[in-house]
């Protein structure tokens, strides 16, 4: 199937043409038909599959083919979970909508407010945001959603995971009744489910692959290793291997931040990315690193939500994650576009239950590489994996983004991928002040 024959407007195919895609990945060719044909939508999609493309493409065309006169108002209202992918998402629809003269904009906190206003006075018709900013600006009646006629839930299992079901409700009941609905999801929970009961109207359902799958071009290993000695081995794969591009994860942000310390200490360019961190910090981060000025960005899981990058060609789990199924979605970012990746996991005797969780998810023994200078000792007995943990908007949250939790860390060929409130707002932005960006449909992309 080719994207021409999915019945989208000459002008979003040529923008699809534009950055060379002709085939559309499975979560695109089921998704888009769907919602074109206005029927709420239930997509089961993990990160790296276009899912992106697979509701923007769609919303673009709807909102092409139906235009309004007047002032503008917001049509279409997209909810993420952080700024990463906030961001991310409003820069895949400016891609695709740069043929049409269609306005979007990208909201979330960390940024000054004022800006935000200033975009939303002006008129927008695709408004992308993270809940809390967003409900921030229905406060002060900043914010009109009464002309809202898609709502996008997007990786909703993550916006639970950090607490924002509240949030979601609120702004539920903010939008009109009579709406098209879209839930995007790397998991369908019981609570997922609960959730798209409450407001899904005889969704479709769609699945972009077999659930808790690890790509297929991701080499994965595992380091035996003492805690205490990780950092070192880490940087003595980094020198010896020639890393040059490697996304490490821990659980806490004060791990990510004394590991970066112990990086430059070594020679090694580094920077972390987590909720403590400025917004230009966290943006500078990641252009740094996708750049190459960076070797080794260092992330927390809530943080790295919605880092797209290239050919990626490392990820490292310097802890692993306490749920199994983040153990994909981490490596995931590897192994992209027919290129093949490697995902490295340096494992001490505290995390072996972790491990044993992850290879029965995976249904396989993940290789371990035997490294004699950093053999673990024997004598050394396991301990208790414990998580700092802070108050956040929506409940008590341990580091890794879940609530109340303790114990563990926290595309396919020619086609369009994810373009790619305080401390539950991840980072990254385009780079526009006053977190948004406007677009109109004579820009050059």
């Amino acid at each position: 199937m080719k994207f021409t024959e999915l019945g989208l407007m000459p002008e979003i195919l040529r923008a699809v043409a534009d950055q060379g895609y002709e085939t559309p990945t499975p979560i695109q060719a089921q998704a888009i038909p769907v919602v074109l044909a206005g029927h709420d939508l239930m997509a089961c999609a993990q990160t790296g599959t276009g899912k992106t493309a697979g509701f923007t493409l769609p919303i673009l065309n709807r909102l092409a083919a139906t235009p309004v006169t007047g002032k503008r108002k917001i049509r279409v209202l997209i909810l993420t979970p952080t700024r990463e992918l906030a961001a991310q998402v409003e820069e895949s629809v400016r891609t695709y909508g740069a043929h049409l003269p269609i306005k979007s904009f990208v909201m979330f906190g960390g940024v000054g407010m004022n800006p935000q206003i200033t975009a939303l006075r002006n008129g927008i018709d695709i408004l992308v945001a993270t809940p809390g900013r967003l409900l921030d600006h229905a406060h002060q009646r900043n914010v009109d959603l009464s002309g809202v006629e898609v709502l996008v839930l997007d990786e909703a299992d993550r916006m639970l995971d950090m607490g924002f079901i509240h949030d979601i409700k609120r702004i539920i009941a903010l939008v009109p009744k009579k709406r098209q609905n879209l839930l995007f999801s790397a998991t369908f929970s019981d609570e997922i489910r609960a959730l798209a009961s409450t407001f899904l109207v005889k969704p479709e359902y769609v699945e972009s692959e077999r659930r808790n799958t690890a790509p297929d071009l991701v080499k994965q290993y595992v380091y035996k290793v003492d805690r205490e000695r990780k950092r070192d081995l880490l940087i003595e794969l980094i020198k010896d291997k020639g890393w040059y591009q490697v996304l490490v994860f821990t659980r806490t942000k004060w791990g990510a931040n004394g590991l970066v310390e112990k990086l430059l200490k070594a020679g090694i360019e580094a920077d972390a990315i987590h909720g403590n961190k400025s917004q230009n910090a966290r943006t500078r981060a990641l252009a740094n690193f996708k750049s190459g000025k960076l070797h080794v960005l260092v992330a927390t899981d809530i943080a790295a939500r919605g880092i797209d990058i290239n050919e990626l060609p490392h990820v490292v789990n310097f802890e692993l994650p306490n749920v199994a199924e983040d153990y994909v979605h981490r490596i995931g970012r590897t192994g992209r576009a027919g290129t093949e990746g490697a995902a490295v996991s340096l494992v001490c005797v505290d995390e072996n239950k972790l491990l044993h969780d992850i290879e029965r998810l995976l249904k396989k023994q993940i290789d371990v590489v035997d490294c004699p200078d950093y053999a673990p000792d024997p004598s050394i007995r396991a301990e208790p994996i414990l998580m700092r943990s802070s108050t956040a908007r929506g409940g008590q949250r341990s580091s890794n983004g879940r609530p109340g939790g303790s114990g563990g860390s926290g595309s396919r060929g020619n086609s369009p991928r994810p373009a790619g409130r305080r401390p539950s707002n991840g980072a990254a932005s385009t780079g526009k002040a006053g977190g948004g960006s406007h677009h109109s449909g004579n820009r050059n992309h």
